[in-house]
């Protein structure tokens, strides 16, 4: 992400010339600051908000930058300080209607700043499975709860830097089998929807990070088997699951592209994929509004 507080486009040894023509200074000042405002821009998230979306919200001006929360959990906030956005998840099971953000600026008084969420229609999958698929034996749910603790823990990181950038890189080659959001009904009964894209490929195809960060938690989990979870900046996060073998360990540091793992068929699943999940203030969102796509998938 571009560094929108630089020096001003009249400092340095051209200033002493400029300032005698304010007026060019004051032209190539605002330019710069359109270049600058147009490249934050490309790299911001595709909006969607719907939940499991992301809602941008403009905060308008301030000296410092503003901070804002969503039920109680930090959100990003990115910009100068001609005009700052929030960068808001919306989880899942958010219901359609009017939400608000808390909003301080400048050390004063907090301030709500209200947005709608659409409602949206997720596709559904209605599958009839033997009970001892479903059902959770009484050793395989203690193991259940213990790890779903951890993994809340991990869910809640929050590291304060800016990710490097919000423009993310497919993690792995191979077809998408299985859409975000969608509803599943095992023999009638619904399921926790779909948090993540599933990408299908053969066992071993590489697994890289999708965008810059560090790597907080990894793990051979009952659902998600082997997984790595990276960490990128101010509550966003990224998941990697049903990993083959994980080729990082947690502390490291991983740029953009570099391998992590290698596809495969580890948990609670029936073949090779990897399942991605993008988290952000604790709201697990669709992964296609970060790849710059036209539509999510």
């Amino acid at each position: 992400m571009p560094n929108l507080q630089s020096r001003g486009a009249c400092a340095g040894p051209i200033s002493s010339i400029l300032s005698r023509f304010p007026s060019v200074c004051a032209a190539v000042a605002l330019l710069a600051g359109l270049l600058a405002s147009a490249a934050f821009a490309t790299e911001l998230p595709r909006p969607r908000s719907v939940p499991g979306g992301v809602a941008l919200i403009e905060l308008g001006a301030s000296a410092s930058t503003p901070e804002a929360s969503f039920d109680g959990v930090p959100v990003m906030v990115a910009g100068d300080p001609s005009g700052w956005t929030a960068i808001v998840g919306i989880p899942l099971a958010a219901d359609p209607g009017t939400k608000h953000l808390v909003v301080r600026r400048d050390g004063k008084a907090e301030a709500r700043v209200s947005f709608e969420v659409e409602q949206v229609r997720y596709a559904e999958q209605r599958l009839k499975v033997a009970p001892g698929k479903v059902d959770l034996s009484k050793a395989d749910l203690a193991r259940y709860e213990r790890e779903r603790v951890h993994l809340a823990g991990v869910m809640a990181t929050r590291s304060d830097v800016l990710p490097v950038t919000l423009r993310m890189v497919p993690p792995t080659e191979g077809r998408r089998s299985s859409s975000f959001g969608l509803r599943r009904f095992f023999n009638d009964k619904p399921r926790n929807p779909h948090s993540g894209m599933d990408i299908a490929a053969p066992e071993g195809t590489p697994v890289a990070a999708a965008v810059a960060g560090r790597v907080i938690d990894t793990g051979d989990y009952f659902f998600n088997g082997k997984t790595v979870w990276i960490d990128h900046g101010s509550g966003l996060l990224t998941m990697y699951c049903h990993l083959s073998s994980i080729e990082v360990r947690t502390g490291d540091t991983v740029a953009a592209g570099d391998r992590i793992g290698a596809v495969g068929a580890t948990g609670r699943v029936t073949g090779a994929h990897l399942h991605w999940s993008v988290s952000l203030n604790r709201a697990m969102v669709d992964p296609a509004l970060f790849l710059g796509e036209a539509d999510g998938n």
